[in-house]
């Protein structure tokens, strides 16, 4: 069972870890298709004289930055989570302890957070972009305009296959965190509850120790005589 559970987390971090990658490098491809814009909650305009579209304004760079710096971030960190499992699959007998778990814990809570902003990132910022190309010209979908002119230096052939696989990608991640982090919150949880007992277990033991070694006298009886007289201790 825990040769089964090692390969399981192997497997899941190992896909977590591919889509980070496809998430950090598919907002770089379009990027330089743009030539180094941001075209996440961008607009464009279409010439009909020329008919070709180009760029009428972009986000801060820092905004995909931000996207491909989370997902690479998570990536190495899947990296080194699959060497480890195959080094505890090999040798076999490897635990994590209630530290590891517990910063394991945090780690995973954390990347659900920051991927969760990226994914919103993604499809709103593509939603937004694809609704201006629509808008400025009459087209079918906004995978159509890929096929359409663009102005130079603007290769945009790709544009919206990659950033749709990114967004694509960033849920898919989402989605196996969230599998990774329930188990984890099981294994916490049972780590508590035996910590709770053994500290329980080790307190009766030591109070019946100190019993054994000390053990308690009753308090003497007090005698009152006739005249009020009584024994004391």
């Amino acid at each position: 069972m825990a040769q089964f559970l090692v390969v399981a987390d192997l497997v899941v971090h190992a896909a977590c870890f591919f889509c980070g990658i496809i998430t950090a490098s598919s907002v770089k491809i379009t990027e330089v298709g743009f030539a180094g814009r941001c075209m996440l909650y961008g607009s464009v305009r279409y010439n009909a004289t020329s008919e070709e579209f180009s760029v009428s304004s972009s986000s801060n760079a820092s905004l995909c930055l931000f996207v491909s710096i989370i997902s690479g971030l998570i990536s190495i960190y899947c990296f080194f989570v699959v060497l480890y499992c195959i080094y505890a699959s090999c040798v076999g007998g490897v635990q994590r302890g209630s530290v590891g778990v517990t910063l394991s814990l945090a780690l995973a809570a954390s990347f659900l957070f920051f991927l969760l902003i990226s994914g919103c990132i993604l499809k709103i910022g593509l939603n937004s972009l694809c609704q201006s190309i629509t808008t400025a010209k009459d087209l079918k979908s906004c995978q159509d305009a890929q096929s359409e002119n663009w102005s130079e230096p603007y290769k945009a052939s790709h544009f919206y296959t990659s950033l749709h696989n990114a967004e694509v990608s960033a849920w898919v991640n989402f989605f196996l965190w969230v599998v990774t982090l329930i188990p984890l919150i099981v294994k916490r949880k049972q780590g508590m509850q035996y910590t709770q007992l053994s500290g329980a277990g080790d307190l009766e033991w030591s109070t019946g120790v100190t019993d054994l070694i000390s053990p308690r006298h009753s308090r003497p009886r007090r005698w009152r005589g006739r005249r009020g007289r009584r024994w004391r201790r």
